[in-house]
C-alpha cells in the first residue's frame, strides 16, 4: 500500500503518522507540507517524520501530479485551520482549504487513487446551542476556516463514486499533545495557563459549547477512514469524529484542569459579546461505522499529558500567548523576516529577502 499524507507537518500530523505507521508497517508512506511550521518542535525525542519512507515540501496550490502515481490513499490536513489567521487571509483560506484541496482530489481520481480522505470540521455547525448537531442538520459556517470546510465537501462529494471513496471527517475541536503542540486551542490554551501562570483567563462568560478531540483519537479515525469501504457509509461520508462525552462548556474545561493541576484559579469574561461558535456534535454515527476505532483518550488523561510534556521542556513562559506556539506569530515571524509574502507564499527559496 501507498499512502501520502498532505500537511503532514502541522500539530495532527506527528500521530497521524506514528498511528499509520504501527497499523500499516510496510506500507511506503510520504508527506507533502509547505513547511510553514516544520520548525515548530516540541519535546520530541526524534524528528517525528523518520517514519515516512519520504518527506515532500510543496505548496498545494501547485500540487505536482507526479506524486500520486502509483498511490492508494492521499490524507489531507493540510489547511490554514486557525481563525485569526483565516480572518487576516480569508482568500488564501479558501484556496488551500477549499479549490487545492478539490483539485488534489480530482489529480487523485485521475491517478488511480481509490481513497481520499479529507480532515473536516464540526466548526461548520457553527450556533447551536439547542441540540447536538447531526451529520444531516443544518450547517452554520461563521468563519472563513468553516466556510472553506463546507465548500470543500460539497466540491468532494461530486468526486466520489464506486472507484473512488471519499471521508470526510468532521473533526471535533483538536486538543490534547503532539510534537508539534499548537497553544491557541482552547484546552491547549488552558492547561498552559494552569502551568505557568496558575490561572486560566476564559475570554468568554464560560458558557459556550465545544466538543472536543485528542489528536491520538483524530489519527485513530483517519486509520478507519483510510481503509473504510463504500459499503460502510457509502463512497462519499461526511462523519462528526468525536465522542459525546466531550461535548463540553468552557467553564467546563477550566473546571476539569484546575481539577488536574492544583491552586489554580478561574476567571470568565462576563461582559465580553457572545460567542456564536457555540455548539454540541452527535457522534452516534460513527460510533455506528467505526465501532473499532472509538476515541480511547478521556479528558482528564489528556490534560495531564499536555501538563507532564509541557513540564519536561521546562516551559515557563507566562506570555506564551505572544509565543512561537501560536500558528498565527509563526505566520507573522516568516513574513516580518520576508520569508512570506501576503498570499502566504515562499519567497527565495524561504530564505530572508
Amino acid at each position: 500500500m501507498r499512502i501520502l499524507i498532505v500537511g503532514n507537518l502541522g500539530y495532527v500530523g506527528p500521530n497521524v503518522v506514528n498511528q499509520l505507521r504501527m497499523t500499516y508497517p510496510d506500507a511506503e508512506i510520504a508527506g507533502f507540507d509547505i513547511g510553514y511550521f516544520a520548525h515548530c518542535l516540541t519535546n520530541a525525542g526524534v524528528l517525528p517524520e523518520v517514519k515516512l519512507d519520504m518527506q515532500y515540501f510543496g505548496d498545494l496550490r501547485q500540487f505536482p501530479e507526479q506524486l500520486l502515481h502509483g498511490v492508494d490513499v492521499v490524507i489531507d490536513l493540510a489547511a490554514i485551520s486557525n481563525d485569526p489567521i483565516g480572518n487576516l487571509f480569508e482568500e488564501v483560506t479558501m484556496d488551500i482549504n477549499y479549490r487545492s484541496a478539490v483539485n488534489l482530489a480530482k489529480l487523485a481520481k485521475r491517478n488511480g487513487v481509490r481513497s481520499f480522505v479529507y480532515a473536516s470540521s464540526c466548526s461548520m455547525y457553527g450556533q447551536a446551542d439547542d441540540s447536538p448537531r447531526k451529520e444531516g442538520d443544518r450547517l452554520n459556517p461563521l468563519t472563513a476556516y468553516a466556510r472553506s470546510k463546507v465548500a470543500a465537501e460539497e466540491g468532494l462529494e461530486k468526486l466520489a463514486d464506486e472507484n473512488f471513496t471519499v471521508t470526510c471527517n468532521r473533526f471535533a475541536t483538536a486538543c490534547g499533545w503532539s510534537n508539534r503542540l499548537r497553544l491557541d486551542l482552547v484546552l491547549n490554551d488552558f492547561v498552559a495557563g494552569a502551568l505557568v501562570n496558575r490561572h486560566i483567563s476564559i475570554l468568554s462568560d464560560g458558557t459556550p459549547w465545544r466538543p472536543l478531540i485528542n489528536t491520538k483519537d483524530m489519527a485513530r479515525a483517519i486509520d478507519w477512514a483510510v481503509a473504510r469501504p463504500a459499503a460502510n457509509g457509502g463512497s462519499f461520508l461526511a462523519i462528526n469524529c468525536g465522542s459525546s462525552a466531550w461535548n463540553t462548556t468552557m467553564l467546563e474545561l477550566a473546571e476539569a484542569t484546575a481539577e488536574v493541576i492544583p491552586g489554580v484559579d478561574i476567571s470568565v469574561n462576563p461582559d465580553a459579546p457572545p460567542d456564536k461558535r457555540s455548539y454540541r456534535a452527535n457522534f452516534d454515527l460513527f460510533k455506528q461505522l467505526a465501532p473499532d476505532h472509538q476515541p480511547l483518550e478521556d479528558l482528564r488523561s489528556t490534560i495531564s499529558e499536555i501538563r507532564d510534556n509541557l513540564a519536561a521542556m521546562s516551559f515557563n513562559d507566562g506570555n506564551y500567548r505572544e509565543s512561537q506556539l501560536i500558528r498565527l506569530h509563526v505566520i507573522r515571524a516568516h513574513q516580518q523576516a520576508g520569508r512570506l509574502n501576503n498570499n502566504l507564499q515562499w519567497q527565495n527559496g524561504g530564505q530572508g529577502a
